[in-house]
């Protein structure tokens, strides 16, 4: 018996202006008179679509829901999220040899990673269709913040983990906000699997980032770093360089990009490059983009540090691939000590992250290297989760503790040393 019930559109819904489209076929749907996440032609990918793309000056406000006239709703369930700060990092800017470096901290989000502003639309949708079971797939951050939003709206929340694989600070998270944890014996791929086949039965609503409302308030990363850094450095970023674990982000970012285009916003020559850095052990995005494939090869088995992008089989990749190469990007896959030493040099300029976020600036350095990168290029890396989300990595990463004895001298004795 299917779990989830459904009431007809709200009164007062203004979503006339709003629809579903297949990526694939072209194939178009009414937003939310039915729950679907895919295609019910051909099983494609779909993504929101507006008859009407507001311009810079339509948007109001703070946070996510400054850009409410570029999603489906005015407000969402909200904590509030958004309005992360873009760093300076002078050192690692001088070290790299580029003209300028900026950093999108998004760990500075309520649950502490990027997936609140999906989330804040996601769950506001869920609340729209009538929904009363809520459930993702997780490598940590999106369970996180499924948990307390959902607490937040008021709906029983579910979420799959693979066991033993997530860091254990968003464990607690999830926990703590009245989440119900499976731990499922298999990889995030598995958990994903499972979350799709229990929303085809009706038994919950799926809120990965397989659904596209999820997306739209991830575009808002987009539209806020492109205002931050032309206010503050009076031009647009020429490339953004963000970590890949399911292509959300990087899908998100191109269609922000897309509509601002086409609203006269923003000129095609100041779209930004999209660059995508994956783990070497978990890189099936990077291997598309070097073998010219329209598609990714599913990774049955992948390993990282970096767990909040442990995944084979990035859902996201039809959306995300033209993005690449649409904007002049690339994708890299880095090395662990990489991973690490990213981490550190980050931490050193006050920048707390997890392995993962620290992946957009171990792939900026490579690219750097390579040549990719011209010295003359604004760059800004996104990083996406907070140090927090993965103490025990952050603790392996840093300085050792030091024991000292319990007296003054015995502490200088011990700097002298």
């Amino acid at each position: 018996m299917s779990h989830l019930t459904l009431r007809a559109e709200a009164p007062g819904c203004a979503d006339s202006g709003v629809w579903l489209t297949c990526i694939a076929c072209g194939e178009r749907f009414p937003p939310f008179a039915e729950i679907r996440y895919t295609c019910d032609e051909c099983d494609g990918l779909l993504e929101v679509r507006y008859a009407d793309l507001p311009t810079w000056d339509a948007f109001e406000g703070t946070g996510v829901w400054r850009y409410a006239a570029a999603l489906p709703f005015d407000t969402g369930v909200t904590l509030p999220e958004g309005d992360t700060p873009l760093h300076d990092v002078p050192r690692i800017e001088a070290a790299l040899g580029i003209d300028r470096v900026r950093v999108k901290h998004e760990g500075m989000n309520p649950t502490g990673s990027f997936k609140d502003r999906g989330m804040t639309v996601g769950v506001r949708v869920a609340r729209q269709v009538g929904v009363d079971r809520l459930a993702c797939a997780s490598t940590g951050n999106t369970s996180a913040a499924l948990a307390a939003y959902g607490a937040r709206a008021g709906i029983e929340t579910l979420v799959l983990l693979p066991r033993g694989k997530v860091a254990a600070g968003k464990v607690a998270q999830a926990s703590l906000h009245g989440a119900r944890i499976l731990e499922v014996d298999g990889n995030f791929d598995t958990c994903l699997d499972i979350v799709q086949d229990l929303a085809r039965r009706g038994e919950v609503y799926l809120l990965n980032s397989l659904n596209p409302f999820r997306l739209e308030g991830q575009k808002t990363i987009g539209l806020e770093i492109l205002e931050q850094f032309r206010d503050e450095e009076g031009v647009y970023p020429d490339r953004i360089v963000l970590p890949v674990g399911n292509a959300g982000n990087t899908a998100a970012l191109y269609k922000c990009f897309r509509e601002l285009q086409e609203s006269g916003a923003l000129a095609p020559e100041e779209v930004p490059a999209l660059t995508g850095v994956q783990a070497a052990g978990a890189a099936p995005m990077v291997e598309a983009i070097e073998e010219g494939n329209e598609q990714t090869r599913r990774w049955e088995e992948v390993e990282t540090r970096a767990t909040a992008i442990r995944i084979g089989n990035p859902v996201n990749a039809p959306k995300a691939l033209p993005g690449i190469r649409e904007t002049g990007g690339t994708a890299v896959a880095v090395s662990e000590p990489a991973i690490v030493r990213a981490q550190r040099d980050l931490a050193e300029s006050g920048v707390g992250v997890e392995p993962a976020s620290a992946c957009s600036l171990a792939g900026l350095r490579k690219l750097r290297e390579r040549g990719t990168v011209g010295a003359d290029e604004h760059v800004v890396c996104l990083t996406t989760g907070h140090l927090l989300k993965d103490a025990e990595a952050a603790v392996r990463a840093g300085t050792e503790p030091e024991p000292v004895p319990g007296t003054t001298g015995g502490v200088l004795e011990h700097l002298a040393d």
